[in-house]
């Protein structure tokens, strides 16, 4: 997990106001843990809470991490949502809200959640659980209504503030009135020059009251200046406007309401035929997507795919689509009041349109997941790593549909077998598991989908440490493959079968299922990776029984193949076999040069086990030569890993081996100083760890000696020693004082103290052995 702002958009435009209610927000966060915005679709409370985190940063020693929910499509999904922008690998097989529970358990970080009013009750009950079993852990939630949890504080957001009816404007209306201030912005992004002048600001004025002061509103009004003049939008708007004023209820919600609609209605009604379709056919798509899935989900009657591009560009323009991404990968997202009109508008056409539209969605993932599968054997990892990260709220909605929706539990299995590479890859098994589980509880019949899901949630559960639950998963895929005549699927078995044995120790017959595997050409549609895991399992099981040179002889036959391909991943696992023969053979240089060139591509991939074991690995080579302290810092990075993901791959009898002889080795090189090394580690995010054991860095670790002090109370103490008040301390990292008063008590009750100016010699002297 990192300490860094994750899933936030690109912003494309000014952020314009809102300076006291984002005053305001800064300050609620420090006296609450749970501060719910509130307030009517299109009165800006996503980008009121995304302008006021990058001013909590510092706040938050772990990171404020933003968990768009507008994408997901079922309640049990919340959970899944935040584990993914949190990039957790637990994989202990445990339920996804007590995973989140143990991981954030140590953490002072902030979590962001945008549109909550989706699934209200499913967030209230998991940010309950929360706050109520961490201690660090706080959130901002963006809903229409309050959530129904007692910690929360409410802030309403209300629309921005615009001139009473016949009130003189003051001499620079934009500083007294952020309404005409953000229509004068948009307004001048779509006509270069345009600002408020005596002679429009009473048309600019009248127009953003029609407009209740809503930004959403004010935005899709102020583009329409790319052809319009302020009066004639007015006069236009003014028409619509009068029905609707004339006969709206009593309610300030209710007309606010209405008075988005009636705004997203015009913009619909100046919409081309084609950028209709698009919007309509585009909504139902979770979260975000790029301009090749929507030429695939929109194209066909009634819009012709050469159309697409600019009925695309149409609705950036006519800002109806958020474009996000960079300058070479561009994307698209609907604001959610947006996409739900779309929705509204598919509905329109028939009972069947919207599940049609669905069906598209299905068919353009199961391409792209069949595609990325195809092209991961070489040089496109780590980009078709990113891809599928990027494309994980779209994936996760068409399981769902495949779950939910007659005769649809095929091609979700069909998807998920697919899968099985990325999640395996990336220790993203949480996800696998819980996809897998649901679809083979729901599909019992026999089919090469089902077959090939069995072998995928048996490697789920083998990187686990889980023998005994994945052999007779794995045997059950074999025996349906076989009897299905299903060539393709009975070889890919063999590399759970084997490890299976492996990883229980069973060697012997271990080598026995890879020597039989490797004995048959590769079958027609076998994964060239699992054939490659082939060789890897082998030639470990060989290393292991002390056949070193005919083990480095495996993996340099199959390392040419990965040469010749620009393959990473599995490449990354035959330099580890050979690192460790080396290693056990003498050659520690060797051994050190192919664990760090294994480390690399490790990284690329975002292979966090396959890291945690290398540095293991690593850490033997060091403790051989006789480098006791980077020994036990990279397994306590190591131990970082297997801790953040409840995995016992470190002390399986095919793993656990490596960690003891290197601990044993350090443990004698340094005596009592390997607690402190140890410690050091332990604080090493992944990427740090990886960064350290390279030598392209110095340790990252926050304190660098012996210290029982949590990163916010090192903090704080370091504060301390630049004489700061407790006041001041509170001011300065935003919380409450109460909180900045705890602090200090309890760093003079860790170390022993009676009096700060103890505290300030204690940071002075750590700084000092700080590398």
């Amino acid at each position: 997990m990192t300490g860094q702002n994750t899933g936030q958009p690109v912003r494309t435009s000014s952020f314009v106001g809102r300076r006291q209610e984002t005053a305001e927000v800064k300050r609620l966060l420090a006296a609450h843990r749970l501060v719910s915005l509130t307030g009517t679709a299109g009165v800006g409370k996503t980008r009121l809470a995304l302008h006021a985190v990058p001013r909590l940063a510092r706040a938050f020693p772990d990171g404020v991490h933003l968990v768009q929910l507008a994408g997901v499509r079922d309640a049990s999904l919340v959970p899944l949502a935040l584990i993914e922008a949190l990039t957790i690998r637990d994989v202990s097989g445990r339920s996804p809200e007590r995973v989140l529970v143990d991981q954030l358990q140590e953490r002072e970080m902030l979590l962001v959640l945008d549109n909550c009013e989706h699934f209200a009750d499913a967030c209230a009950r998991l940010v309950g659980t929360l706050l109520a079993e961490t201690v660090g852990v706080r959130v901002l939630a963006t809903s229409r209504h309050p959530l129904d949890v007692p910690a929360q504080h409410v802030l309403e957001v209300q629309p921005l503030a615009t001139p009473t009816p016949g009130e003189p404007l003051p001499p620079k209306p934009a500083l007294e009135y952020p309404a005409l201030a953000l229509f004068a912005d948009r307004a001048a992004a779509v006509l270069p020059g345009f600002s408020l002048t005596e002679a429009n600001q009473d048309a600019v004025a009248a127009l953003c009251r029609r407009l209740d002061g809503l930004p959403l509103a004010i935005e899709l009004a102020a583009v329409r200046m790319r052809a319009l003049g302020v009066q004639q939008l007015l006069e236009r708007l003014d028409r619509r406007y009068r029905l609707l004023t004339d006969t709206a209820d009593n309610g300030d919600t209710l007309l606010r309401h209405r008075t988005l609609r009636a705004a997203v209605d015009w913009s619909h009604d100046l919409c081309t035929p084609e950028e209709q379709t698009v919007w309509a056919r585009a909504s139902v798509f979770a979260g975000t997507f790029d301009l090749g899935a929507a030429e695939e989900v929109c194209a066909g009657p009634g819009l012709d795919r050469d159309a697409m591009v600019d009925a695309v560009a149409g609705l950036v323009d006519k800002s109806l689509l958020v474009r996000e991404g960079d300058a070479v990968h561009a994307r698209y997202r609907m604001l959610e009041s947006i996409r739900q009109y779309g929705l509204d508008r598919l509905r329109e056409d028939g009972a069947g349109a919207e599940e049609a539209a669905r069906r598209l969605v299905r068919d353009w993932c199961l391409d792209f997941v069949e595609e990325c599968e195809r092209r991961w054997f070489g040089p496109d990892q780590p980009e078709l790593v990113r891809r599928l990260h990027t494309e994980s709220d779209l994936i996760r909605s068409v399981f769902e549909f495949c779950l939910t929706t007659p005769g649809e539990l095929r091609a979700g299995l069909k998807l998920a077998g697919h899968l099985w590479f990325f999640w395996f890859a990336t220790g993203a098994l949480v996800e696998g598991r819980y996809w897998l589980e649901r679809l083979l509880a729901a599909a019992p019949e026999p089919t090469v989908e089902r077959a090939r899901g069995l072998w995928v949630q048996a490697l789920m559960l083998l990187s686990q440490g889980n023998a005994v639950r994945a052999a007779p998963l794995v045997e059950e895929a074999r025996a349906l493959a076989l009897r299905l005549g299903a060539e393709a699927e009975v070889a890919h078995t063999y590399f759970g079968r084997g490890g299976a044995r492996l990883i229980s120790g069973d060697y012997d017959r271990a080598r026995a299922v890879y020597e039989e595997a490797l004995s048959r050409p590769p079958r027609e549609g076998e994964s060239m990776s699992l054939v490659g895991f082939k060789y890897v399992e082998l030639a470990h099981v060989l290393a292991i029984q002390g056949e070193f040179d005919r083990a480095m002889a495996l993996c340099e036959d199959f390392r040419q193949i990965c040469l010749a391909h620009g393959e990473q991943w599995i490449h990354s696992y035959l330099l580890r076999i050979l690192a460790f023969a080396e290693g056990a053979k003498g050659d520690r240089t060797a051994a050190r040069i192919h664990a760090r060139q294994c480390l690399r591509l490790k990284r690329a991939v975002g292979d966090v086990f396959g890291i945690g074991m290398t540095l293991e690995l690593l850490a033997a080579v060091h403790a051989r030569d006789g480098e006791g302290r980077p020994a036990a810092v990279l397994l306590g990075a190591a131990a970082r890993i297997w801790q953040d993901a409840h995995v016992a791959l470190d002390r399986t009898p095919s793993h656990g081996p490596v960690r003891t002889e290197a601990e044993e080795g350090a443990r004698a090189l340094l005596g009592d100083a390997f607690k402190s090394a140890y410690r050091e580690g332990l604080v090493l995010t992944s990427d740090q760890a990886v960064a350290y054991a390279l030598g392209e860095r110095e340790s990252a670790a926050r304190p660098v000696f012996d210290s029982p002090l949590t990163r916010r109370e090192t903090e704080v103490a370091e504060l301390i020693a630049e004489g700061l008040t407790n006041q001041q301390i509170a001011d300065r990292l935003v919380v409450a004082l109460r909180t900045a008063e705890g602090h200090v008590e309890r760093i003079l009750s860790k170390l022993g103290f009676t009096s700060r100016s103890q505290v300030a010699v204690w940071a002075e002297a750590r700084r000092a052995v700080r590398p």
